[in-house]
């Protein structure tokens, strides 16, 4: 009898097999000997495609979602004791789709979420930034999930925080700011300025 199942089902068995009861698994100290790729792509929308068809099973995502690592060498791989398989992402890893706001001001604290259940406090260790397209004008807001993972906020989280921005006079102007955890963090500059 033969093996029907396909690269995807295996992987998930694997997952499966070193789901850590609380938390995530040790992808970063994992240095499987076996290497390769699957074709599996997060798309900038923060869905997850293989052999392009979407991954409909939410559970499935967040599953494989615990093993992703971006290495040094700038490729993102979803990784097992077993083995390290690279996958192709459009722009960041994750889709940050929840902000709750604790305190005011300088003290406050901005903790999002992520399409996959990631919960972050925008901190040193989490930065928040913005990437301004210089033919389109348009910003991409993104902040640090884990690791080199990055995750980009959709367009209604900025307009949100831009709304609670405060001007300050910055290196380039007048800056509009959110502070979290005691970070200072740059959205964009104040128009005329």
């Amino acid at each position: 009898m033969t093996d029907s199942s396909s690269p995807i089902d295996h992987l998930q068995t694997a997952v499966r097999r070193i789901e850590p009861k609380r938390g995530l698994p040790p992808v970063e100290d994992w240095r499987p000997a076996r290497e390769g790729e699957i074709d599996i792509r997060i798309g900038r929308d923060g869905r997850w495609w293989y052999r392009g068809s979407p991954i409909e099973r939410a559970a499935m995502v967040r599953l494989f979602s615990t093993i992703l690592r971006k290495d040094a060498d700038g490729e993102t791989y979803l990784v097992t004791p077993a083995e390290k398989l690279r996958i192709q992402v459009d722009d960041a890893h994750f889709l940050v789709t929840g902000l709750e706001v604790e305190g005011e001001g300088r003290g406050q604290r901005l903790h999002f979420s992520t399409q996959t259940g990631d919960r972050v406090v925008a901190d040193a260790a989490h930065p928040l930034w913005v990437v301004v397209n210089p033919a389109t004008g348009e910003p991409a807001p993104y902040l640090r999930v884990r690791g080199r993972l990055d995750g980009l906020l959709t367009r209604a989280l900025y307009y949100r925080l831009v709304d609670a921005a405060q001007p300050e006079t910055g290196p380039s102007g007048t800056e509009l700011v959110v502070y979290s955890a005691g970070e200072r963090f740059v959205l964009g500059s104040v128009a005329g300025d």
